[in-house]
């Protein structure tokens, strides 16, 4: 088998095919041989490879990294830190875009806009910002353009003024040309040979532009949108015919492209059978191969919904499709589609434009969502997710190397975890789960979190009147609060998942039970005893029970947080950290709460006090969600 390389992320050509053959037809039951597998760290960056040495992205709390493996055993041979963790925490942890191989050299991409070149040993030779450079725009949720070298030029998508689209001189960054002043968006540009002349391909936020390889003039443009409209599937070009779609229930449309002595654009037709959002389709044998994605947007927590399909390029017509795959990268060799789905199992079918003909899967990175296209050089597949790194050989059997007799790697060999779909727990998912909640979400928020507290003091006054009528006395005041606590806690618990399936609209009442635990925890500080305080220290009994209550409000706080946190990043909800910021807000006028209790006592004071904590504890959340979004 001819070591052909994987030097860009969408293969030699850009367009996701490879010329390798001798491919498997069918895999064992156990599924392909495992070469090997390893932790990786956080990212979405795929695998580039020539020879015996791979190369990808990714990142630890130490920062982010290139990194060269050896193919044959997925070690490290070295690694290249060029920036601190991106959003390490946040919901698209670490970087975006893929390394490309040129010559001896390996390029690469941050998601701050930084750009570099690395000599395949890992030194650095130049590297430079071209978001700060160029004043580049579109590109919020952190930049993802993987540097396209094409004749000694780093071509990019960048969104400046005068930059929509640049070339660096891939010897030292230099600039050799810029052009356009279009906002960029995800997908990197697409080198095409159009008419026999070599030209570059942006789709960028609210437009597709062409530009001269050579000298960066723009050859037309086509206005798309206006406002906010992420693009990062590719296009798919086959002359004169361009092909591309986008997510959000944009459909696809297909243009075709005028001659060198009148480069023009025209569309010739749209269709709503294809949506592709972060997984892009592959044209063969006049058709073209990808997911159809039918959500609003991918989802990071659960396998996104819609069905992949085959559909005819020219008429946009569906040939086939199927609910089988799910949404996945697609790669064509050997006459066989090559699948890497969400939920991270491995397809092979043929590329057959008549009906679904699956060959053969396996899962092999189950348990998290999988958006990593992946990468075939001499026989083998990359894959990866956010923890692990797989190298699978998907070669004929017989030209497996054993390595003197020792024991083939299965995919039972891989760690793996079953993924549970924790969507139910919201009641109603809100289709746009990454954006910031509008003004009116979050007044509908704060009143409902409002009436829950009100509601949790109602049902304890009510308890207790009901325990001083049978037994004559009320509740100890410590008691009660606890029990006003412990009532918030489960209602601003269920009351995301009831409420929201009572008015169909995403009720966010979590913070509720996040304030109820932060008010119990200051609760347990005591600046002074008060009278009915040195009562219950009487006995050496009230006051063993008294001694451990702080601990347990407190790990129970703790467990709270951090329970509240991982839901969020299962669930894909930008509130993981706001509503754990807000509580220094709220802790003056739990002070004051707790001297004037101490003071005067009383249940108007708490009546009155409470909703004013919980309302600074809220609102400071909610600037510190703005804030950090308006930031990114």
């Amino acid at each position: 088998m001819d070591d052909i390389g994987w030097p860009f992320v969408r293969g030699p050509s850009y367009d996701g095919h490879s010329a390798e053959t001798h491919l498997a037809d069918s895999w064992p039951p156990d599924g392909p041989p495992v070469l090997w597998t390893r932790s990786l760290g956080q990212g979405y960056s795929g695998f580039v490879a020539a020879g015996s040495r791979i190369y990808t992205q990714y990142q630890t709390l130490a920062g982010q990294f290139v990194t060269c493996l050896d193919a044959d055993t997925g070690e490290t041979v070295w690694r290249h830190r060029y920036d601190w963790p991106f959003e390490a925490t946040g919901l698209y942890p670490g970087p975006r875009a893929t390394p490309t191989l040129a010559g001896d050299r390996v390029y690469f991409s941050a998601p701050s806009g930084l750009v570099g070149c690395l000599t395949c040993e890992g030194s650095l030779l130049w590297s430079i910002n071209v978001i700060k450079k160029f004043d580049g725009k579109g590109t919020g949720f952190g930049y993802s353009g993987t540097p396209v070298v094409e004749d000694g030029r780093v071509i990019l998508p960048v969104g400046g003024k005068r930059a929509s689209v640049v070339a660096l001189d891939a010897r030292d960054g230099s600039t050799l040309w810029q052009s356009g002043d279009d906002s960029a968006s995800y997908v990197p540009v697409l080198p095409i040979t159009h008419d026999g002349r070599r030209q570059v391909i942006g789709l960028l936020e609210n437009a597709i532009v062409c530009c001269d390889i050579a000298t960066g003039k723009q050859l037309w443009r086509l206005e798309l949108s206006h406002g906010y409209n992420e693009h990062a599937a590719w296009p798919v070009y086959a002359e004169p015919y361009l092909w591309f779609s986008g997510p959000f229930h944009f459909g696809c449309d297909l243009l075709r492209l005028g001659g060198a002595d009148a480069p023009r654009v025209k569309t010739v037709r749209h269709s709503q059978g294809m949506s592709n959002d972060v997984c892009s389709s592959v044209f063969n044998s006049g058709c073209l191969f990808g997911f159809d994605l039918r959500d609003v947007q991918a989802k990071l927590h659960r396998a996104s919904r819609g069905q992949f399909r085959c559909i005819d390029m020219l008429t946009l017509d569906e040939r086939w499709s199927t609910d089988q795959v799910g949404q996945a990268s697609v790669l064509v060799a050997d006459g066989k589609l090559i699948m890497f789905n969400d939920t991270g199992q491995l397809i092979l079918a043929r590329t057959d434009t008549e009906k679904y003909d699956e060959l053969a899967r396996i899962s092999l990175l189950a348990g998290e969502i999988c958006w990593t296209a992946p990468a075939l050089d001499r026989g083998r597949i990359y894959v990866r997710n956010q923890t692990r790194a797989v190298c699978v050989f998907i070669g004929r059997l017989d030209l497996v190397d054993d390595k003197d007799g020792a024991k083939r790697l299965t995919a039972a060999d891989i760690p793996q975890r079953e993924h549970h779909d924790l969507t139910p727990l919201l009641g109603v998912e809100p289709e746009y789960a990454f954006d910031v909640p509008g003004p009116k979400w979050l007044r509908e928020w704060y009143l409902a979190g409002l009436a829950i507290l009100f509601i949790s003091a109602a049902a304890v006054l009510l308890a207790g009147w009901a325990i001083r009528a049978h037994r004559g006395d009320w509740l100890r005041p410590w008691v009660a609060k606890l029990s006003f606590q412990a009532t918030a806690f489960v209602l601003g618990a269920a009351g995301t998942t009831a409420l929201s399936v009572w008015r169909n609209d995403f009720t966010f009442t979590w913070p509720v039970s996040l304030f109820a635990l932060f008010q119990a925890t200051v609760d347990q500080v005591r600046l002074g005893r008060s009278a009915e305080s040195r009562d219950e220290l009487e006995t050496t009994t009230v006051e063993r029970n008294s001694a451990w209550r702080p601990r347990v409000v407190a790990i129970a706080f703790l467990v709270g947080c951090t329970g509240y946190y991982l839901l969020c990043r299962e669930l894909s909800l930008l509130t993981e950290w706001a509503f754990l910021s807000g509580f220094g807000a709220a802790l003056p006028i739990s002070v004051i709460r707790l001297w004037l209790l101490r003071r005067h006592g009383g249940v108007w004071t708490e009546f009155l006090l409470t909703p004013l904590e919980f309302s600074a504890y809220y609102w400071a959340s909610v600037e510190i969600l703005l804030w950090k979004c308006k930031m990114a």
